[in-house]
């Protein structure tokens, strides 16, 4: 299991993260993101390499609030034909310098997402090492969920991302998170985040929709 260090990154995450939003079609805002760290949850890479988090950030610059889900993974040197997918290079303040990628982009955390739909794999703390996170939940009743290998068509619309999977199913991650549950879905993924009144929000994180689903 990933253990989680406490130490100094630089920039933070959030730094990254206030340049990158706005260059993404699903970002709502107008101008520079005012961010707060808010949940989200990791998964474990089986091999120890890559570090797989599912970060909620939410942006107070505009009239209301938004809640933006940033799936990144962390890895030690550069992961090879990923420039587009990169948000951004850290020091960290013990593994030392470390790229950040948008995690849709990177096979390892498809994989491990998929294995989460398929209750294969288990949702862990953000900040706690070894220990599962029970607030994000996930259903979906089909198996074998095959995750693409080689080239793959990501695309970003101004409410998430979507990747075809090799059986024709589409795996959506949501990226404006809102507790309104998409409909006619074959798979899901939920999980929670503090909303700026205090209280405790939840939304799918991302679902999977069949060829039957969809029609």
């Amino acid at each position: 299991m990933a253990i989680i260090h406490h130490t100094t990154l630089k920039p933070t995450k959030l730094e990254l993260l206030t340049t990158w939003l706005p260059t993404r079609p699903w970002y709502a805002g107008s101008g520079t993101p005012e961010l707060t760290k808010a949940g989200g949850f990791r998964l474990d890479d089986p091999e120890g390499e890559v570090g797989i988090e599912f970060l909620v950030a939410v942006d107070s610059s505009g009239p209301e609030p938004v809640a933006y889900l940033a799936p990144l993974t962390y890895r030690a040197a550069p992961l090879p034909g990923a420039d587009h997918a990169l948000v951004g290079t850290m020091e960290h303040g013990i593994l030392g310098d470390r790229w950040a990628y948008d995690g849709i982009h990177d096979p390892v955390l498809r994989t491990e997402l998929l294995a989460l739909f398929e209750s294969r794999a288990q949702a862990m703390a953000q900040s706690i090492s070894d220990t599962p996170d029970h607030e994000v939940t996930h259903a979906y009743a089909g198996t074998g969920l095959p995750s693409p290998a080689g080239p793959v068509e990501i695309t970003d619309d101004q409410d998430g991302t979507e990747l075809p999977l090799p059986d024709g199913t589409l795996l959506r991650l949501h990226r404006r998170l809102s507790p309104t549950a998409p409909e006619g879905v074959a798979g899901h993924v939920t999980g929670a985040w503090d909303a700026p009144d205090g209280s405790r929000a939840r939304a799918v994180f991302a679902s999977l929709r069949t060829s039957r689903s969809a029609g």
